[in-house]
């Protein structure tokens, strides 16, 4: 099936569309723009580039200059398409839910001690192997199937690397149950303790890294001094 163009004036569509055709077309993934590409492709066009970060609700991957190092303040990598939005059914069966509120991803992140429940990064923290990108944290929400075979929805936190890599599949109760089992007994015990408390277990290395990523900058200066005194 071929792509409308995105300059095609007979196209009826909004500018979040139109910009997700543009990228596509123009930039294409992995490549960088700016918003005064976004301005000049979009002319007269009030805040354009807020309806391309839409996007990102939909799950498109669009990176700034602080989840990637590399970019300059002026720029975004457009590093993955998400839904293809310009199909009315798929925009719609992946319509944005209710926003999660701030109490609640507060809690969310507590619960998950600030920690990406996929990888286990903390929130600034810079990845391993690409230390140019550092982790942004957010809630989101999880398709699961259940044993018994039905569906809920789980609040989850993720880092935005993990949350764009997903492939949007609902976790198999099933399937974890049964990884579950085939771990040693020493390890089916610590998940069995992290069951029953409804988190996973962290040491207290971890816990206190994660308090001192949260700290401003001038505190956490301050504490490098304090350590090398």
């Amino acid at each position: 099936m071929s792509l409308p163009a995105w300059n095609d004036r007979e196209l009826k569509a909004g500018t979040m569309i139109r910009g997700a055709l543009w990228l596509v077309q123009e930039i294409g993934e992995g490549n960088t723009f700016t918003k005064e590409q976004i301005r000049q492709a979009f002319p007269g066009v009030s805040q354009a580039d807020r309806r391309i970060r839409d996007l990102r609700d939909y799950g498109w991957s669009i990176l700034s200059n602080t989840e990637d190092a590399t970019l300059m303040a002026e720029d975004q990598r457009f590093a993955k398409a998400g839904v293809p939005v310009w199909d009315p059914a798929a925009r719609r069966a992946a319509a944005p839910q209710k926003a999660v509120s701030s109490r609640e991803k507060r809690a969310v992140m507590e619960r998950d001690d600030f920690m990406c429940t996929v990888c286990g990064i903390s929130g600034g923290e810079p990845y391993p192997e690409d230390s140019n990108q550092t982790a942004v944290l957010s809630v989101t929400r999880r398709e699961t199937a259940l044993l018994d075979g039905s569906e809920g929805i789980l609040l989850v936190t993720e880092c935005k690397r993990c949350r764009s890599g997903s492939d949007g599949a609902p976790a198999q109760a099933d399937r974890v149950l049964a990884d579950i089992k085939s771990l040693d007994p020493g390890d089916q015990r610590r998940m069995a303790r992290w069951i029953e408390r409804g988190r996973r277990g962290s040491t207290a290395l971890e816990r206190t890294w994660n308090a001192y990523r949260r700290l401003p900058a001038e505190a956490r200066d301050g504490i490098r001094s304090a350590l090398t005194d």
